[in-house]
């Protein structure tokens, strides 16, 4: 089996609704975000993906983020988009392409929230 990662970032704000404390109030993250595929067949070249599809597919996605305020996008109109459901979320967008393994966000250095099944 293996393992690639690839890691990327995008700049956006939130608030977590609800929240007891300063993070109900909007304010912004470069979230680093590292995304980990899967597969056991290489490709004749001798490689799982190409590690320039990759990058490729997981921009795109994140351009929908980026200098974004993530409470007004579709996918948190129901949930706070705390680090746990923009890791699903991502996953969960970037599945329709990729063999997603996990996806992990930082929202600051030392911690982060990883997504997977």
């Amino acid at each position: 089996m293996y393992e690639l990662r690839v890691e990327d970032h995008f700049d956006a704000a939130h608030q977590l609704k609800g929240y007891q404390g300063a993070c109900e109030r909007l304010h912004g993250h470069t979230f680093r975000v590292q995304v980990f595929l899967r597969g056991d067949k290489l490709k004749k070249e001798g490689f799982l993906l190409d590690f320039k599809e990759i990058k490729t597919v997981l921009k795109g996605v994140l351009e929908e983020f980026d200098h974004h305020n993530l409470n007004e996008l579709k996918y948190f109109k129901e949930q706070n988009p705390t680090s746990e459901n923009v890791a699903r979320t991502l996953f969960e967008l970037l599945s329709i392409k990729l063999p997603i393994l996990k996806v992990t966000i930082f929202e600051s250095e030392g911690t982060s929230a990883s997504y997977f099944l």
